[in-house]
């Protein structure tokens, strides 16, 4: 379809993507896998503690599940000092496969529980993690959430953390860029699921609460032909434009948008998902400001680069959410080391605990477990398979502080 003629150009268009362009076989083997169980003695007559982790190994969002294990093997490395032990105990890690589905895994949680595994952590997938989260309370184990963005996993019980940034942080980082927002129309294009819902939700409490007109425009995760929704974006005639996107169908979304003259009559700023994502933008990735939840050395810290050399070691190469696999490393290891199997000390050990990750100072609030943490802007320099990622802005995690949503139990 030919592109319609530009507009004269708007304000802003603002725009947050999850893009998910490849997916990748996981390798196996973990920092010490073995079978779950807590309290437990090895043969060496040493306690264990086991730990399940419950993730996208293939499915859909097979590529951040890569990342988030790949990030969680290093953050054990570096938080055991490369013994695999904490507060005594042996931390034995038992792999499952979700593949995206969320009757796997709550199956597989329940069969790890079964076996007395206490903390579970891993959700890739926002749906996942909302169903994660209430077997966790039921059965008062912990249960630390991945990559999973949802706004609703933050305050939903007292036993579910996460261990990265919710949508809530994105929108916030994307504010930061806009100024004044009083009066602006804002469209949210998303898909319909639970992700891209929480996104709408974001705008319109941190913009719409700033004064701006917020609308959304939602098509199924399952369209390929996404020309009729880029359609509505552009009749709306938005000054900002908000796009939550994760899958596959992202080159063609940018196509879409391209050819209804949304990019040619705006200016753009976009949330910078993995690296298999950079080359979806074309030539047109220089001319557009990121927010970013990770790139690799965006962050320059100790970690950072412990996280790097572990990973790259292993063959990997560290990207979007490789930071959550380590956080959630890091925060098992706080966890046993203070609480050792009693999961009620493990929570009270975790609440308010303010810790060096890879991304800088981070804290987890006490009032709803949110991970308060710094967020990015950043530029592509390049473009196709060349374009690599430049840092703006970093802002600290004080700046992008979602609003406390209290414990729910």
């Amino acid at each position: 379809m030919p592109a319609t003629p530009a507009r004269p150009r708007r304000t802003r268009t603002l725009t947050a993507v999850a893009v998910l362009a490849v997916s990748a076989l996981l390798a196996s083997g973990c920092a010490r896998a073995g079978t779950a169980g807590s309290g437990t003695s090895d043969s060496g007559g040493s306690k264990t503690v086991g730990v399940g982790l419950v993730y996208s190994k293939t499915g859909p969002l097979a590529a951040y599940g890569k990342q988030y294990i790949e990030g969680f093997r290093a953050g054990l490395e570096y938080a055991t000092k490369g013994t695999g032990k904490a507060g005594g105990r042996t931390i034995e890690v038992t792999e499952r496969d979700d593949a995206g589905d969320a009757s796997k895994a709550v199956a597989a949680a329940k069969d790890l529980i079964g076996k007395g595994t206490k903390i579970i952590a891993g959700s890739t997938d926002s749906g996942i993690a909302l169903q994660m989260a209430p077997l966790a309370a039921q059965n008062k184990v912990l249960f630390i959430d991945g990559p999973a963005a949802t706004d609703a996993v933050t305050g939903i019980n007292t036993y579910t953390f996460r261990s990265g940034r919710q949508s809530y942080q994105d929108t916030l980082t994307a504010a930061a860029m806009l100024g004044d927002a009083k009066g602006k129309k804002v469209t949210v294009l998303a898909q319909d699921s639970t992700f891209g819902q929480a996104n709408v939700a974001a705008v319109k409490a941190v913009l719409g609460g700033e004064g701006a007109q917020v609308s959304s425009v939602l098509a199924p995760p399952s369209a390929t032909d996404l020309t009729p929704f880029a359609r509505q974006v552009e009749s709306a005639g938005p000054d900002l434009v908000f796009v939550a996107w994760a899958g596959a169908t992202a080159p063609a979304l940018w196509t879409a948008l391209d050819q209804q003259g949304v990019l040619a009559s705006s200016t753009v700023t976009t949330g910078l998902a993995g690296t298999a994502s950079y080359p979806v933008f074309g030539t047109g990735g220089e001319k557009i400001t990121f927010l970013a939840h990770y790139f690799a050395g965006a962050a320059g810290t100790e970690a950072e680069k412990a996280m790097t050399a572990s990973v790259e070691k292993a063959g990997g190469t560290p990207d979007l959410f490789t930071p959550d696999g380590f956080s959630a490393a890091q925060m098992i290891v706080r966890a046993v080391e203070e609480g050792g199997d009693d999961v009620d000390a493990m929570v009270k050990a975790l609440e308010g605990w303010t810790f060096e990750g890879v991304k800088g100072e981070q804290r987890i609030r006490a009032e709803d477990h949110a991970l308060l943490q710094p967020m990015f802007q950043a530029k592509l320099k390049g473009s196709g398979a060349t374009a690599v990622p430049e840092l703006i802005k970093k802002l600290p995690m004080g700046d992008v502080v979602p609003p406390v949503k209290p414990l729910a139990g």
